[in-house]
């Protein structure tokens, strides 16, 4: 379900979503600053973006001392990629993440999602939504609505850990 684990990888829906290169953090910057037509600044992509932790941090400092609201689409591995308490470092920076849940339990998640990490990712992304919570971060925790995953588990997880909870329609590129 995840575009990165499709043929033809970087084509979401007729886009051709990868980049030659890079963003610099002045390039970002700059870009967002041309545009005046948005509500919010939100962190997301064709990959985790907090794999660029220091730039990410660095944008959204810059987003925020322009009043911008801030939000973090992430699959909730940005601690244990970073080796460091990540709902810490976005409090005052981000307002909203957004968790990419999509399952109940570790093994479904594992298969599902294919994880670098295997369960210790999964492990990793409930610590994290605990984390946003308990730091008073906005927390959505998501779900895409795939056969064979029990969107009620989901719901009712998302709800022990703290989060709000989001069920999204799976959208193949035939739908489009």
């Amino acid at each position: 379900f995840c575009p990165r684990n499709q043929p033809g990888k970087g084509v979401v829906s007729g886009h051709y979503l990868l980049l030659k290169s890079e963003p610099t953090v002045a390039e970002v910057i700059a870009a967002i600053d041309r545009e005046k037509d948005f509500t919010e600044v939100v962190f997301c992509g064709l990959g985790e973006p907090t794999l660029r932790l220091k730039e990410l941090l660095e944008i959204a400092r810059a987003m925020k001392a322009r009043d911008y609201p801030i939000r973090l689409d992430t699959n909730g591995h940005g601690s244990l990629i970073n080796k460091t308490d990540l709902p810490v470092q976005l409090v005052g920076l981000v307002d909203k993440v957004s968790v990419s849940l999509n399952t109940p339990d570790a093994c479904t998640y594992v298969k599902l999602c294919q994880p670098d990490r295997g369960k210790e990712s999964y492990e990793a992304m409930l610590k994290f939504i605990r984390g946003c919570v308990a730091n008073h971060i906005a927390t959505d925790a998501s779900v895409v609505d795939l056969p064979g995953v029990d969107i009620e588990a989901c719901r009712k997880l998302a709800i022990s850990l703290g989060a709000n909870f989001r069920a999204r329609h799976y959208v193949a590129d035939d739908e489009v």
